[in-house]
């Protein structure tokens, strides 16, 4: 069996940059266990898969070792390859996902605009362990939703962090952002997900949808500019209207084109 494969730098403008992400078409949905196996052979933070179902898409999700429930990066470049290698004439791409549907429309100057439900983390108390893991004495706040959420106050910690994966993967959450203001835009962020098998994600849309509105309430502000990643960054573009919605933008890139054997 033949399959066809892009690479896509996601929340990027040019290759090199943004978060890349595998995109693989199919004509209908392989057993678990083998897109499973592509993943982990792929060994990118996610390999999206898509199947036209009518007039939509259903799309999945898998790091190299689990399924996920929503990932921003690969639904932007599933949108990419849609729109920009395979044709897709639509303006809106509606996707059926395991976190409901998820639409992303075309925007303006090249921008493609993800609709996914905003989540609003909660405040809790750090669990045993975590800032000594990310390798911080102390944080202006700790939040949970899908993540913990751990706000700093100063930008320049964040770049310097070498946490400590094997510790991380013992928290029990998805994954840990770290995040703070500054640095040139309204927020900037670092994300780990070493339980699900991405020490460090380069770009996280997904964690997104509880960073934007959290920013948003801190800041007063309904739209902004963010930035996300270690030694790899990539940028977005934040909407937060209050309708229980997230409008998350950015940019993507063609890396490769190739064919799967399996």
């Amino acid at each position: 069996m033949q399959l066809e494969i892009f690479q896509v730098d996601a929340f990027s403008a040019e290759p090199f940059g943004g978060n890349p992400a595998a995109v693989i078409p199919l004509q209908s949905w392989l057993p678990d266990d083998v897109l499973q196996r592509i993943a982990e052979e792929n060994n990118l933070s996610e390999t999206a898969y898509f199947v036209r179902n009518g007039e939509r898409f259903d799309l999945r999700w898998f790091t190299p070792t689990v399924e996920v429930d929503l990932c921003g990066h690969a639904t932007l470049a599933s949108a990419y390859v849609l729109f920009e290698q395979l044709g897709e004439q639509a303006e809106v791409l509606r996707f059926n996902t395991r976190s409901g549907e998820l639409r992303v429309s075309r925007g303006n100057d090249g921008l493609l605009a993800m609709d996914f439900p905003a989540k609003q983390p909660q405040p809790v108390e750090a669990p045993a362990g975590l800032l000594q893991a990310l390798g911080l004495g102390s944080a202006k706040a700790v939040y949970r939703s899908d993540d913990y959420v751990v706000v700093v106050d100063d930008a320049s910690v964040i770049a310097p962090l070498q946490p400590d994966f094997a510790a991380l993967s013992a928290i029990d959450t998805r994954g840990i952002a770290v995040t703070a203001a500054g640095r040139g835009f309204d927020f900037v962020t670092r994300w780990f997900g070493p339980r699900v098998g991405v020490n460090e994600d380069p770009v996280t849309g997904s964690a997104h949808t509880s960073l934007a509105p959290l920013w948003a309430a801190m800041l007063g502000k309904a739209e902004l500019s963010c930035e996300q990643g270690g030694a790899r960054k990539g940028q977005l573009h934040c909407q937060v209207p209050g309708n229980g919605r997230v409008i998350i933008s950015g940019r993507a890139a063609l890396y490769l084109r190739g064919t799967v054997f399996i």
